[in-house]
């Protein structure tokens, strides 16, 4: 294998490989790794598509400051005041984190099990879409290598038929192709996971961390409640577990 490569190098230096631009040597290499290129293609654009998505969403769209957004619900629940509460968490960001509190405040007048039983089904809802589409990076980087090394495996069977059953005048160009073949497929089904791979390891330990946010807020604010529940004013808040009575 690795005279296959030293030999592919050659070939590449004597056809004048450095004068060539970025493209055109991207568009020869491709055409080197023939059919073996194109599920290859196909894996690195999807897993390129959902890492531009997942980043959007996981470190902007779904990202705050929950120590900041903590700090001012804190002083509205203090204050025993429910309507500026539910105000203050409508009035910021739209997140996984913003629409689960907002879930358990709307049911605080119906008791402490209600706001519980909010904040779970919120969180049930609202985790799936944090994890959405990446556990798809691992596969595509596995089906990337995968596809790099068929590609391989063509091209060395195309060495080893030019050895056997082909003219020894033909023999040279034949195996300098598979070899290309073979060597191409491989760089690119390379190129294309490990990218995939790292990014699906990055991602994933960014959606745990939005989970844990939205996990240990939820008890600051349902523990917030349960202590402050008889400031709030102009509600009946049940000092029992059950429903409150229209």
């Amino acid at each position: 294998m690795n005279l296959g490569f030293l030999t592919n190098l050659t070939l590449l230096a004597n056809t004048g490989g450095p004068q060539r631009t970025l493209f055109e040597e991207i568009a020869m290499r491709w055409e080197a790794g023939q059919w073996g290129m194109y599920p290859i293609a196909v894996c690195g654009v999807i897993a390129i598509s959902i890492m531009a998505e997942r980043g959007i969403v996981l470190f902007g769209k779904a990202s705050i400051n929950k120590d900041g957004f903590l700090r001012g619900l804190k002083k509205h629940i203090y204050a025993g005041d429910l309507d500026k509460a539910i105000n203050y968490v409508a009035g910021q960001k739209s997140t996984p984190l913003t629409n689960v509190i907002k879930a358990g405040l709307m049911n605080v007048p119906r008791g402490q099990e209600e706001v519980q039983a909010a904040l779970d089904e919120a969180s049930l809802r609202e985790t799936p879409k944090l994890e959405a589409r990446t556990g798809y990076l691992a596969m595509l980087g596995n089906a990337a290598m995968l596809a790099g090394l068929l590609g391989t495996v063509s091209g060395l069977i195309s060495c080893f038929e030019a050895v056997a059953n082909v003219n020894p005048a033909d023999k040279a160009t034949i195996l300098a192709n598979g070899i290309s073949e073979a060597m191409n497929c491989t760089g690119f089904g390379l190129l294309t996971a490990i990218p995939a791979l790292v990014a699906f390891s990055v991602l994933m330990g960014r959606t745990q961390h939005l989970i844990n946010d939205i996990n240990e807020t939820s008890v600051s604010v349902l523990n917030l409640i349960i202590t402050n529940r008889d400031k709030f004013k102009n509600l009946n808040i049940p000092t029992s577990s059950g429903h409150g009575e229209e």
